[in-house]
């Protein structure tokens, strides 16, 4: 009895406590298209993302009710940072769902005028000031938002005076924006942080300008749940020398306190902890340790590179090519090594006889598409009369119509066309993951290829396929699969049925490797098609932002040389970089792999149609 009024109370008093109205709820997945298109339609910088924010312990003063409860103690800071702009995960804070989703467009308009310079109270005064001023429509929107946001806060005539002082001056830069220069300072040693003010932004960790109990250590990257893809805070720090927490030296007259030793780190084991989610839940702050102890074997081979009696023979010494560094704004010169490859043992195979059905279909709608001779009418020479230009000449003479015309003969000419396509697959290691039951995403791309050459092959174009993975900067691989110049035979089929899984996604070195293929096309159309998983990353630096604005300059240099890039992707979150990448009408999402293998064909034709 005692434990049911007990967790009785507690669900009682928490619901109490806590100032959120969830039927009013708008949560960050409902809004992050629409989040997206407002912070670029209004200027903010189009190479960040949307994504969460991790909550944080604000330290400011709570209601009694919530102390009582143990709540309300962490809030998602919104704010920006190299990569992301980070908005809360839901907002509940108002009675109004349309004041909620008000908040989240506030929020994305504020960061599009945010500009890094100055105090934290100022650059967000700043930003306010300016983003009304270029858009007066947000004004009512603004005034309501601050409305709801003052009410909910609390009275600064409760407070001690050093907090009352900031209390009032934040309410101020909230009404009057620009009219606060600084927060009062606080002379209390106990004195307690500002209330988090949900319309404004935050600074990232360990910047300048951050109010107090806000900054906190510097943070090496952030871990995401698999399931929930809720982010958490973390830091790097050092390996601890004891890894066995069991185990300790301990005299004989202490054996009394080992109840007072628990295991903090445990071994490395085959089976994940089932309940580690839930421990990191409670966690203010991830710690993320590097050990150089070596693990399963099965790992090192995955992660290592195959003898060379096993892998691909190389093709050359190698290319060396730029990479493009937006953080310091310059193309690195000879940066990345990138090696051209083919497949070992990769013997000649025919067609597989599941693919032959759906490849006889294929070529005979392609066949359509293949040069054909066409007959040009009114010609002033040609192999055969013009019946119809004949006959108008001799109605005019009846009419007593004058007509010196010579244009009175038939010829045919040859219908060309005049088209270059190079396919380049994304061969990473996360092609190895299952889409099926039966089928891996490699299947489903060694497929796509094989019914994509068939139908190509009855069309006369040329066409160029290839793969292609990476390892760091010094080993990018790329796969020649059938080049230009190969015809499509059981020797380029067997080329593509040997293909496996690499290793990592170093994008730009390999659009930049395909760009110079299709410049020695003579052809003046060109088409360079890229299959993908996955976003582009490496295990050095080429992840996150830097990968991403590489890529997106080694395409920006494409289409100065007259070729066009769309990719195919099959990756659900491809949404948030994708448009950054290859424009809004530049790739297309399949919510199903396996239908890949039939999109791909007809994408092309589109594609080329005029």
């Amino acid at each position: 009895m005692e434990e049911w009024v007990g967790s009785a109370w507690n669900k009682l008093i928490t619901r109490v406590a806590i100032r959120e109205y969830p039927s009013a709820a708008v949560t960050l997945p409902q809004m992050e298209k629409i989040l997206g298109i407002v912070f670029r339609g209004l200027g903010g910088d189009p190479g960040l993302r949307v994504q969460q924010a991790t909550a944080e312990r604000h330290g400011a003063r709570r209601s009694w009710l919530a102390r009582m409860a143990g709540s309300a103690d962490k809030t998602h800071f919104a704010g920006i940072d190299g990569a992301s702009l980070n908005l809360p995960e839901r907002i509940a804070l108002f009675p109004n769902a349309e004041l909620n989703r008000d908040l989240y467009l506030w929020l994305a308009a504020l960061a599009a005028h945010d500009v890094p310079d100055g105090e934290w109270i100022v650059r967000n005064q700043r930003a306010t000031v300016v983003a009304l001023a270029r858009f007066p429509g947000l004004e009512s929107r603004y005034r309501r938002l601050v409305t709801a946001c003052i009410s909910q806060r609390i009275d600064p005539d409760g407070m001690p005076a050093d907090e009352a002082g900031q209390e009032r001056a934040i309410r101020a830069a909230l009404n009057e924006p620009g009219t606060v220069s600084q927060l009062p300072p606080l002379q209390r040693r106990k004195a307690k942080a500002l209330q988090p003010v949900p319309l404004w932004l935050y600074p990232l960790p360990g910047t300048t300008g951050a109010p107090r109990k806000l900054q906190h250590q510097d943070s090496e990257g952030s871990t995401v749940a698999a399931e929930s893809h809720k982010r958490f805070k973390a830091e790097r720090v050092d390996m601890p020398q004891d890894k066995n927490g069991m185990l300790m030296i301990f005299r004989a007259e202490s054996l009394l306190s080992w109840a007072e030793y628990i295991k903090v780190n445990r071994s490395l084991d085959d089976d994940p902890d089932p309940d580690a989610a839930r421990a990191a839940e409670n966690l203010d702050q991830l710690s993320v340790a590097q050990d150089n102890d070596r693990v399963a074997s099965r790992v090192r081979f995955d992660l290592d590179l195959p003898a060379v009696a096993e892998d691909d023979m190389p093709l050359g010494p190698g290319i060396l090519l730029p990479e493009w560094d937006h953080r310091s704004r310059q193309l690195k010169r000879d940066y990345c090594k990138l090696q051209t490859m083919q497949a070992r043992h990769a013997p000649a195979m025919p067609l597989p006889a599941y693919l032959r059905q759906q490849a006889t279909r294929l070529r005979n709608q392609f066949a359509c598409l293949a040069p054909a001779r066409r007959w040009l009418k009114g010609q002033a020479d040609g192999i055969e009369p013009d019946i119809d230009a004949w006959v108008r000449r001799q109605a005019d003479r009846q009419a007593g119509v004058t007509d010196n015309s010579d244009r009175l003969y038939l010829t045919q000419v040859q219908q060309e066309r005049d088209l270059a396509c190079l396919v380049l697959a994304d061969l990473s290691l996360s092609t190895d993951a299952w889409v099926s039951n039966e089928q891996k995403v490699i299947d489903v791309i060694r497929d796509s290829l094989l019914l994509f050459a068939e139908a190509l092959s009855s069309t006369g174009d040329r066409f160029a396929l290839c793969g292609f993975s990476s390892l760091k900067r010094g080993h990018v691989r790329y796969q020649e699969l059938k080049s230009f110049a190969q015809s499509y035979d059981d020797r380029a089929r067997g080329m593509v049925q040997a293909i496996r899984p690499g290793y990592y996604t170093r994008l730009g070195a390999a659009i930049r490797h395909s760009t110079d293929l299709l410049q020695r096309e003579p052809c003046r159309q060109k088409l360079l098609l890229i299959l993908s998983d996955g976003k582009p990353h490496d295990i050095d630096l080429y992840e996150g932002r830097y990968g991403i604005e590489d890529s997106r300059m080694s395409l920006n240099e494409a289409r100065h040389q007259g070729i066009r890039p769309f990719c195919v992707t099959i990756d659900r979150e491809g949404a948030s970089y994708l448009p950054h990448l290859f424009g809004a009408q530049g790739y297309t999402l399949l919510r199903r792999p396996e239908e890949l293998s039939l999109r791909l064909p007809l994408l092309y034709a589109q594609l080329t149609r005029n």
